[in-house]
């Protein structure tokens, strides 16, 4: 008796370790995801920045989100939608991607820096003032609307099964948040990053735009779930 127990005992701890290590490696994976996203959301933001014409860099920054889309990284603004369908533990893949968008895009803002291409500073810098002259509550409207673009271009990824509808979705919706200037939390990351304009101001505009991500992408979301899941 006393050695069922023991091989008991030692099942459940060789039980605990697994499951211990296995969840260590999911959350790794999560954040690992989303460190790749944000590195693609930053080199499309770097094109835009790099393109004068804002229609074809409004177009070529797509790709970002299209890749992100097609090799399922961890990007926040197309995963906080999915919350209201989801389980509790949901949320930490949503924060993990988040914690890896910033780094991504951290990432690609600092290396373009050490190339020629920091002629796109200026550009940024521009495109930064812009945003953080502005009032909080127009920062969270336009990040809103940004959020319910972005849902839609990656649940219409995800429900169309025409290659050609999924990938103009996409554009489509991409194209549209750029040019009406709305708000997205990790390009703007990649913008923040080029601009050398991190504060405290910067990080309180950062978290109404995450904020207003969320509130978009969630409430088209409760829309398509309440009337067009089935």
């Amino acid at each position: 008796m006393k050695k069922i127990n023991k091989k008991v005992n030692f099942n459940n701890k060789f039980k605990y370790i697994y499951n211990f290590f296995n969840n260590k490696k999911k959350y790794l994976d999560y954040l690992i995801k989303g460190i790749y996203a944000g590195f693609m959301i930053g080199i499309g933001a770097v094109v835009y920045l790099s393109v004068p014409d804002k229609v074809i860099g409004s177009f070529l920054f797509s790709i970002g989100l299209l890749i992100v889309c097609m090799y399922a990284m961890n990007l926040f603004t197309g995963k906080i939608g999915y919350v209201l369908i989801n389980k509790l533990d949901y949320l930490y893949e949503v924060f993990l991607g988040l914690i890896g968008n910033f780094i991504g895009a951290f990432i690609v803002g600092k290396l373009m820096l050490l190339t020629r291409y920091k002629i796109i500073t200026e550009p940024a810098k521009l495109l930064v003032n812009a945003k953080l002259s502005d009032n909080l509550l127009s920062i969270f409207i336009l990040s809103m609307f940004c959020g319910v673009l972005i849902y839609l271009a990656v649940n219409n990824y995800k429900k169309v099964n025409n290659e050609i509808g999924k990938y103009i979705g996409i554009f489509l919706c991409v194209m549209i948040f750029i040019l009406c200037g709305f708000e997205h939390c990790v390009a703007n990351m990649v913008y923040f990053t080029i601009a050398s304009s991190w504060s405290t101001n910067t990080l309180l505009y950062l978290a109404i735009m995450i904020l207003g991500n969320s509130f978009g992408s969630i409430l088209i979301a409760f829309f398509y779930n309440l009337y067009y899941k089935n």
